[in-house]
């Protein structure tokens, strides 16, 4: 056990942020959080259509009809880039429980993602998550994200 006499874990994510928190509680002091791993996620930051230019809607040399490209191929690929990015906030959220083993600990991912991390966790972490909110707080400051820990 880590930190103070009751040890949690506190991951914030979206698909383009994660950070992962604990929180350290000392009879003497007010409660705090200490980092333990922030990662940005390139791939998510900025719309797909940016990245892969200007492909849908391009038309070849000949201006053919063959040669119009289709916008349903460049939603497979934001669809898949979204499922592995969240595969990886799972395996991120997986190894951090298990190597800082809290006693519990909560998540506050958005709304659009939270499902789907929660069904990729596995059963030994799911069974510490004390509280599952579904809400993006990334942005939120430490001080702004004990705050609410203590209302919800």
């Amino acid at each position: 056990m880590k930190g103070g006499c009751m040890s949690e874990v506190l991951i914030v994510t979206d698909l383009g942020h994660f950070k992962a928190y604990r929180l350290v509680e000392n009879p003497m002091e007010s409660p705090k959080l200490e980092l333990i791993k922030e990662q940005d996620n390139i791939e998510a930051h900025g719309r797909l259509g940016e990245k892969l230019s200007d492909e849908a809607g391009r038309f070849g040399m000949g201006g053919e009809r063959s040669s119009l490209k289709g916008y349903g191929e460049q939603h497979n690929i934001e669809s898949e880039i979204e499922r592995k990015i969240i595969k990886n906030i799972s395996n991120e959220i997986n190894q951090i429980i298990k190597s800082e083993n809290p006693q519990r600990w909560h998540l506050f991912a958005a709304k659009r993602i939270n499902n789907n991390i929660i069904t990729l966790l596995n059963k030994e972490v799911l069974k510490k998550l004390k509280k599952n909110v579904k809400s993006d707080l990334t942005k939120l400051s430490k001080k702004e994200l004990l705050e609410y820990l203590k209302q919800t």
